[in-house]
């Protein structure tokens, strides 16, 4: 079985369950690393870009939407992401782990996965990895997490 960037995206969120996301400087160490242990060049880049361009939400991108605005999925995102992922995203934000920027982040994240069809249990990897990107995002969900989050994710070092 081939693996996919996301594949590549959970080895790496596990294994050095990253504060800061991979400075320059690291990523060719996590490159070899991944090449090390078997996985593709093309994929290996467009995994830590993806991380890369995570990083980039954390450095600002002005006010996000309000908490009252309604979200609206586009087509793509429909196709994408089934009526369990989108009820998930609803619970999480609902549950006060998400707050509606980062649902926004989430979901782009998400769209830029080379996945067609997404899974809840890649909903749950990328809300994760978004909230870790964050400072205190992920302290803030690990106490109001219950039940809409595994707990083995929410048990993340940091």
């Amino acid at each position: 079985m081939e693996n996919t960037v996301f594949d590549i995206l959970v080895y790496v969120f596990d294994r050095y369950m990253l504060e800061e996301l991979p400075a320059e400087t690291e990523r060719e160490t996590i490159e070899r690393d991944l090449a090390r242990v078997g996985f593709g060049e093309a994929k290996v880049t467009r995994a830590l870009d993806w991380l890369a361009d995570l990083a980039e939400f954390r450095n600002g991108t002005g006010p996000g939407p309000s908490a009252l605005a309604f979200r609206a999925f586009n087509a793509s995102e429909m196709r994408r992401l089934d009526a369990d992922c989108r009820g998930l995203l609803s619970s999480l934000e609902q549950g006060g782990i998400l707050l509606a920027p980062q649902r926004e982040i989430v979901i782009d994240r998400l769209m830029a996965l080379d996945t067609e069809e997404l899974s809840t249990e890649q909903v749950q990897w990328v809300v994760m990895m978004v909230l870790s990107s964050q400072a205190g995002a992920l302290e803030n969900a690990q106490a109001s997490a219950a039940g809409l989050l595994p707990a083995a994710m929410l048990s993340v070092p940091h």
